[in-house]
């Protein structure tokens, strides 16, 4: 008899964080882990109560696109009864602005990822690359998802955050201070965070633009833990 746990990963929505490579790059790991692995394209599968009472884990990479009520409803319930929910960039962070309910339950919302100068910019994403550090605080050195990683550096999307304190932040970035910029002080937000939202776990990590972020060992190694750390 095995005693295999359930994930469902649910992915979509723009096609700009390639959400079906950026998932397959993790579903190995979870079968590896002891999974069983359904695959979603559509949130739809949330209104199924009987189903997601048995999941596990839900990796979500859903970027913006819009959920129905009854949808929404099914997943809340599912985190609420110990279903934990992982996922990283904007197939999380900024997933179905159409629902407050959603962004509260996440706890951090994307708001913009500043980009280059604007004489350097070309019309495509890499306008939005530029330079940056994830700063580990000191909870991370301690936690199972952190433990002994250190401050890295990155070169793509540095997510600008809006958020609560009800967040539990493993790491920031700062986004400085550029000469064409709107802003006039430095503005830190959170970068990998935990939220505990009745019984279950939240697991975010913003950085995940494209599959080539996802495979820096150090993102890399982040999410694959953090997705086990929200598992029930």
């Amino acid at each position: 008899m095995t005693n295999k746990k359930t994930s469902l990963v649910v992915r979509g929505g723009w096609d700009g964080h390639q959400p079906f490579e950026a998932t397959e790059l993790f579903i190995p790991f979870l079968k590896d882990n002891g999974y069983d692995v359904r695959v979603e394209e559509s949130p739809k599968v949330y209104a199924d109560s009987a189903y997601m009472a048995g999941v596990d884990l839900i990796v979500q990479c859903m970027t913006m696109s819009t959920i129905e009520k009854d949808e929404f409803e099914g997943l809340r319930a599912a985190v609420e009864n110990g279903t934990g929910l992982a996922g990283w960039h904007g197939g999380i962070a900024d997933s179905y602005r159409n629902n407050s309910d959603y962004l509260h339950m996440i706890g951090g919302q994307f708001a913009c990822h500043p980009g280059k100068h604007p004489d350097e910019r070309i019309g495509e994403q890499s306008d939005n690359y530029v330079p940056y550090t994830v700063n580990m605080l000191p909870a991370a050195a301690s936690h199972p998802i952190t433990q002994g990683i250190s401050d890295f550096e990155l070169v793509t999307e540095q997510y600008w955050v809006l958020s609560d304190d009800y967040i539990d932040v493993l790491a920031t970035t700062t986004q400085q201070v550029r000469e064409w910029d709107q802003w006039n002080r430095e503005v830190t937000s959170p970068a990998i965070w935990t939220r505990q939202w009745a019984e279950g776990r939240i697991f975010v990590c913003t950085p995940g633009h494209r599959v080539e972020i996802l495979q820096d060992s150090n993102v890399r190694t982040i999410i694959e833990r953090g997705m086990l750390w929200a598992s029930r």
